[in-house]
């Protein structure tokens, strides 16, 4: 999220993997494997070249967090059942798996609906729980 918002506060320049890892404290190497992530997934966009580098695809109200996180760790999942059937061996006599699917769907809800351009702003308690009606989170206030 960091480097997105980096790249969401100057949506129409282009930024430089070496830039962003520089004012990001970040190392290069993890730097350059999440932008390629992020611009395989279509969230970025990159331009080759002596002036090139990274720029949002689209709006950073268009992309939500769980395209960022799916765009790095794959399919949004709590439980190995929720990626395919059979893929978990106490699948068949498990009691839990309807009440974790049911999670799941709230949280990567909510994920889905919460933008760059929200994670820009400081979240208070209180905010998450209107944008779904089922899961209230409570988010501390840190500052």
């Amino acid at each position: 999220m960091l480097l997105l918002t980096r790249l969401a506060a100057a949506p129409q320049r282009l930024h430089s993997a070496q830039q962003l890892a520089s004012t990001s404290a970040l190392e290069l190497p993890t730097v350059s494997k999440v932008l390629k992530l992020l611009n395989q997934a279509g969230v970025l966009e990159s331009v080759r070249g002596a002036h090139g580098g990274y720029r949002l695809a689209r709006p950073a109200r268009d992309i939500s967090v769980l395209d960022v996180i799916s765009a790095i760790e794959g399919p949004f999942a709590m439980v190995e059942c929720s990626i395919a059937p059979g893929r978990c061996d106490h699948e068949a006599s498990c009691g839990y798996k309807g009440n974790w699917h049911v999670i799941e769907n709230e949280i990567s809800g909510l994920l889905a609906r919460l933008s760059i351009s929200d994670m820009q702003l400081p979240l208070r308690p209180g905010m998450l729980s209107g944008r779904s009606p089922a899961l209230a989170i409570n988010v501390r206030d840190n500052g």
